[in-house]
């Protein structure tokens, strides 16, 4: 058996990559026009990790609450001055 042994064609040994070029006033790492899908996402997951706090104890709901309104007050704070 000449399995092991066997050659393969030189187009399958090379890369097939895409090369692009991103514009240059836009930074590729970011992302950029999130739908608003994901956004609702985002906030039904963390309406539902604090109730599933919540559901365990009520002190901790009540501090990842409050720590998400002052985060939210300070990013706003932040962004506008």
């Amino acid at each position: 058996m000449k399995l092991l042994l066997q050659e393969l064609p030189a187009s399958e040994l090379a890369p097939k990559a895409v090369q692009e070029t991103p514009a240059p006033d836009k930074d590729p790492l970011i992302a950029q026009g999130l739908q608003k899908e994901q956004y609702v996402g985002i906030v039904g997951i963390a309406i539902a990790l604090i109730a599933a706090v919540g559901f365990f104890s009520r002190r901790v709901e009540y501090a990842i609450a409050f720590a998400l309104f002052l985060s939210v007050i300070l990013i706003a704070l932040f962004i506008f001055i």
